[in-house]
């Protein structure tokens, strides 16, 4: 069973909460695609993803079709961030679906649930991660 790091990003609040999980459910979804929080553990929550790493830390970008690992020319994130006006460079990318050697997911809350995600996740104390 292939787990994933999920990292929550809350923007009631502007924290982001990481939570380790099975991505099994989510493999063939796409960056941009809705999914329920109940798959990660957060009941009543609808999450967005929003992109993610492989396990050799190569980012997702939403322009390229598939999970295929590819070299392009980037001249903007996600992948490459420019130091100059015009720049551009050729780099290794995932494509923008999920695969099984995706080990990082982040997603964003688009609905919120009842209880607050420390509640869920047992973070009474206040100690959200990252």
């Amino acid at each position: 069973m292939p787990t994933a790091k999920f990292v929550v990003a809350d923007p009631k609040n502007g924290k982001c909460y990481q939570i380790e999980a099975d991505n099994t459910p989510l493999v063939g979804k796409k960056i941009g695609e809705i999914f329920d929080g109940k798959i990660i553990g957060l009941e009543g929550y609808k999450l967005q993803i929003r992109g993610g790493t492989d396990s050799s830390g190569f980012p997702m970008r939403p322009d390229i079709h598939g999970s295929r690992k590819v070299r392009v020319l980037l001249s903007a994130p996600p992948g490459f961030k420019p130091r100059k006006k015009g720049e551009r460079r050729r780099k290794t990318v995932r494509g923008n679906t999920i695969a099984s050697d995706i080990v990082q997911i982040n997603v964003k809350v688009v609905e919120y649930g009842e209880k607050t995600i420390p509640e869920l996740l047992g973070l009474e104390g206040g100690s959200e991660e990252q």
